[in-house]
């Protein structure tokens, strides 16, 4: 309780500095000029299906729009998804899911899977970087009771941590979100962070990826994952956690 006192006692009545939200917007400019870059060296053409995907619908008119356009410029179909799946993982944008089934879609299991994780570890670690600079009034802000929750699970379990990250990665304990915001505001290490992002990513990377391929026979979002993929998730998950519930019988 003393954690949450000292977190509320500490919030801001304005989330943002004026420099704090000059950073925020030089990233985005960032973003902007990649796309931009991308946007100039496609050919002419009318690309009034490019948008954020909302519902399977979206998703499967920019899949049959940008199949087209894979073969003969994969360069510039990569690096835009890849500026756009980094961009709505360091904003917390909804709807990586979406990319993640366009990936399967366009470029397989495999290729998909890799694309996924490097796109998604790198958008994290955008994130955890920014939230180092100017994230934590947000969280503050936002989630000041899963953060004092946070807080005290990283501190019993310094020892162990990376388990204890691989774990929290593989199952929805915590949304993935509030993970990448708030690791650096609680003292997770970056490489405690990367390792945990970078390899529990994997299995639901996969399970997304390879719904992708059949995007049709999906009729929702809840269909990618059914018991028996949430529970080897969890399975996992709980392999995963086991030297640190070990570690904590010894005597």
């Amino acid at each position: 309780m003393e954690g949450r006192a000292e977190i509320k006692g500490s919030k801001p009545s304005f989330p943002l500095t004026f420099w704090e939200v000059a950073v925020a917007l030089t990233v985005v400019m960032g973003f902007v000029l990649g796309l931009l870059g991308v946007y100039l060296t496609m050919p002419d053409s009318d690309y009034s299906f490019l948008k954020l995907p909302r519902n399977l619908e979206d998703l499967q008119i920019l899949r049959d729009n940008l199949e087209t356009y894979t073969s003969d410029y994969t360069f510039q179909v990569l690096v835009g998804y890849c500026v756009v799946y980094i961009f709505m993982q360091t904003f917390m944008i909804p709807g990586t899911v979406f990319m993640s089934l366009l990936a399967g879609a366009l470029f397989g299991v495999l290729k998909g899977v890799a694309l996924v994780v490097f796109t998604a570890t790198a958008g994290a670690s955008s994130c955890y970087f920014l939230s180092k600079l100017i994230g934590r009034p947000l969280v503050l802000s936002l989630w000041p009771d899963k953060l004092s929750f946070f807080q005290a699970q990283i501190a019993q379990r310094r020892e162990r941590l990376l388990n204890y990250m691989l774990f929290l990665r593989l199952t929805p304990t915590l949304p993935n979100t509030f993970i990448n915001v708030a690791s650096p505001i609680v003292d997770v290490p970056y490489h405690i962070f990367f390792l945990a992002t970078f390899i529990g990513l994997i299995p639901a990377a996969y399970i997304t990826v390879r719904a992708g391929i059949a995007l049709g026979e999906l009729r929702s979002v809840g269909d990618l994952y059914d018991f028996n993929s949430i529970a080897t998730l969890f399975l996992i998950g709980a392999v995963s956690i086991t030297p640190t519930l070990m570690s904590k019988t010894k005597p």
